[in-house]
């Protein structure tokens, strides 16, 4: 995995793109806690061989090029047609990733993990007024919102932007 990942460990240093660099320590107050819930490398692969074994095949030999794409020209590459995420699909790639197994095998125990994160937050301070500040690409949103919906019954109020990509 940490091949597949090489490529974009180190695109943004060579060419951010419009990439905003947001560090923590310049962002939060300090004393705040931060959680990185994230799946690790071996995970990661074991939730993708879960896919079909020729789909499987396939992304392992295509990674390699789209690293390369994604090195040489930046994580707008990849990015540009999917800056947003609505309710409705709005572009036929929007709408073929969708339901796309890739994208569940990258993306189910992130979100899983997520929610589990959050739910220990709900546990140990739910009787306190406090604000949670969850920073996830937007293709996350829809199972964060549903998550804490059907398990705590909450409803989106409000919501703060943070722009990641500056529009070429």
């Amino acid at each position: 995995m940490s091949t597949l990942t090489l490529a974009y460990r180190f695109a943004p240093r060579r060419r951010r793109n419009g990439l905003q660099e947001q560090r923590a320590e310049l962002l939060l107050p300090e004393g705040v806690e931060v959680i990185n819930p994230d799946v690790t490398a071996a995970e990661a692969v074991a939730d993708l061989k879960t896919l079909p074994r020729g789909m499987y095949l396939m992304l392992m030999v295509t990674a390699p090029v789209m690293g390369l794409v994604f090195a040489l020209r930046g994580p707008r590459a990849f990015l540009d047609e999917d800056l947003v995420v609505e309710d409705l699909p709005s572009t036929l790639r929007a709408e073929l990733a969708a339901d796309d197994p890739v994208m569940h095998a990258i993306s189910d125990r992130r979100d899983q993990r997520l929610l589990e994160a959050l739910g220990e937050i709900y546990t140990e301070r739910g009787d306190e007024p406090i604000r949670v500040a969850i920073v996830y690409g937007a293709g996350h949103v829809p199972a964060i919102v549903s998550g804490l919906r059907d398990r705590y019954g909450y409803r989106p109020r409000e919501a703060e932007w943070v722009t990641v990509l500056i529009p070429a």
